[in-house]
């Protein structure tokens, strides 16, 4: 698991007022909260790129007066318009005490229902997971290689680790293996021409039973006897 490493600078004036000048100096006010101590501290944005802006799940190694506090990103608040970011939540890390989080969903392995023309849909991109920090993982991987044809895999197909909880619904579908147009197409005329044949001597059946049947048919015509020769 990627661990990132932020220098932090202590807040010690809080409040409206405090928030907005730190904001005028291109700062983030952040917060670090778990057990027994809330620390008030800020970051640059540019540090947090990687952090914020990133699928992946990683933990935080946040420097603040020489003291390193190991933690997760928790929430992130954004402005309503502009989407710059307003105010950062962090987590800290305490063993043996249980998190909620959530971790993207990594799929791997080429899929049997691939090779034949079909494609994979990914319904989840992350799921959510109750842990501890020392169980603490940053994906779940998803084999998808004996998925085959309209075959989907639920959240109760993932594997996962000792002492990792998956929180969503078991019944939820992660990824499916989804038939194209074209395949359906296909065979649903290759299931059509069996019976268009078996049709066929059933239609022909009754001509040919009223063809035996009729016996009021007109005989031919007898040829007409030749004339005689005059004399």
């Amino acid at each position: 698991m990627e661990t990132m490493t932020l220098q932090a600078k202590p807040r010690k004036a809080l409040g409206k007022v405090a928030t907005k000048a730190v904001r005028k100096e291109n700062l983030i006010p952040c917060v670090l909260y778990g057990g027994d101590e809330i620390q008030h501290f800020t970051l640059a944005p540019l540090d947090l790129r990687t952090l914020v802006y990133s699928p992946e799940f990683k933990t935080v190694e946040i420097n603040l007066d020489g003291q390193v506090h190991k933690c997760i990103l928790k929430h992130v608040q954004y402005h309503p318009v502009d989407e710059r970011i307003l105010h950062i939540d962090f987590l800290r890390l305490i063993e043996e005490h249980p998190i909620k989080i959530e971790v993207p969903v990594s799929f791997q392995g080429v899929a049997i229902g691939l090779k034949s023309g079909g494609k994979l849909i990914k319904k989840m991109r992350s799921v959510k997971i109750k842990t501890t920090p020392e169980f603490l993982i940053d994906k779940i991987v998803l084999d998808t290689t004996a998925m085959e044809l309209g075959q989907s895999a639920r959240i109760k197909d993932l594997i996962i680790g000792e002492g990792i909880e998956i929180l969503n619904n078991e019944d939820i579908p992660v990824a499916s293996i989804d038939i194209p147009r074209a395949l359906r197409t296909a065979d649903d005329a290759t299931a059509a021409t069996p019976v268009a044949a078996a049709a066929t001597p059933a239609a022909a059946a009754p001509a040919a039973k009223a063809t035996a049947g009729d016996k009021k048919a007109p005989a031919a015509k007898a040829a007409a006897p030749a004339a005689k020769p005059k004399k």
